[in-house]
């Protein structure tokens, strides 16, 4: 079982933080709020295909490192509601549209290629 440490830092929560957010400081609650908030800033910024190479490979590991954290907090053995179970689904639905988002702006813009006619 998952042993609770701390309290979240969300101004005016008192929930206490999963060992696997603990890094975050956040609940999971307020860590799938700043996660699905994150990716919808970073969609718009790589929608057009102009992101440069360095930013989209910190967008692939926040992919990868949140959706990691999540996972290990739902299946740590907490007893989630079926909301919140509905919640962290979305949450990963969210993370791996950023992802597909990512790749489809890539393939748009080939790297070091202009438009040629």
């Amino acid at each position: 079982m998952t042993v609770m440490q701390s309290s979240c830092r969300a101004p005016g929560c008192k929930t206490e933080v999963p060992a696997a957010l603990e890094a975050e400081h956040l609940c999971l609650h307020h860590f799938m709020v700043n996660v699905e908030q994150s990716c919808h800033e970073m969609r718009r910024e790589t929608v057009l295909g102009r992101t440069p190479h360095a930013r989209q490979v910190e967008i692939m590991k926040y992919v990868a490192d949140h959706g990691e954290m999540l996972a290990r907090v739902a299946t740590s053995g907490l007893h989630l509601p079926d909301e919140v179970k509905a919640r962290v689904l979305n949450t990963f639905l969210t993370l791996m549209n950023l992802r597909e988002n990512l790749d489809r702006a890539a393939l748009r813009q080939p790297i070091g290629r202009g438009v040629s006619r």
